[in-house]
């Protein structure tokens, strides 16, 4: 009997094999001795099956992040650092996968293999945003707060880029650029001596009466 995930299997190693999707959902349901209608009872079509398959690593990573004992004790950041250091961990056995996916994709001018993830990982993103700012590790800026998650997003897109073109043993560049990326990201995301400036100024801009009585 068909499943997703002998769906998503089967997918994959006809992509990797021919370097490209089958012709068909009758041929490719045919090769893997399954009724058309089986396929269409999960996906609605190949490109379809390439979505879940980058979802389903977003969520398992989730999963398996959450699970560790340290989690809630883990800083905003921490925890964003956690989760880029195991989804690209774990997309190392589906390297030759990932290759294919975002390369095809990208030929035609578009990511939308990724959009699925991008909802699962915006979703998570802003929980642990929220976190920091509830805690005050994250500046809570208006208008801007609400942004910090595309931030991530970007930041996201980055490293995924950096890591299909990483040829260093073990991708240990890979994970140099997460380290930076995620950080430098994080610290545009707390207090800075800019903040400091913006409520001088409304302070100034609620007194405004200090000037004249100050005679300058």
């Amino acid at each position: 009997m068909a499943t997703t995930e002998s769906i998503q299997k089967a997918y994959i190693d006809y992509v990797l094999t021919e370097g490209q999707q089958p012709k068909s959902v009758y041929v490719f349901a045919k090769k893997n001795k399954m009724a058309e209608e089986d396929f269409y009872s999960f996906f609605g079509s190949f490109d379809a099956v390439e979505q879940s398959v980058w979802a389903d690593l977003t969520l398992k990573t989730l999963s398996e992040v959450r699970a560790q004992e340290v989690w809630s004790q883990y800083s905003s950041r921490e925890k964003a650092l956690s989760f880029f250091y195991s989804f690209f961990e774990l997309l190392k056995s589906n390297r030759s996968f990932a290759l294919y996916s975002i390369k095809k994709h990208r030929s035609l001018g578009t990511l939308k293999v990724l959009e699925p993830t991008k909802d699962v990982f915006e979703n998570f993103a802003e929980n642990i945003l929220n976190e920091g700012i509830e805690t005050q590790e994250l500046t809570d800026r208006k208008f801007f707060s609400k942004r910090y998650k595309d931030a991530l997003w970007v930041q996201f897109g980055f490293v995924l880029n950096f890591w299909i073109n990483d040829d260093s043993a073990g991708f240990e560049k890979t994970d140099e650029a997460i380290e930076k990326g995620v950080n430098v990201t994080f610290d545009l995301f707390q207090r800075s001596p800019i903040d400091n400036l913006f409520e001088y100024a409304k302070f100034l801009a609620k007194n405004s009466g200090l000037k004249e009585k100050m005679g300058f």
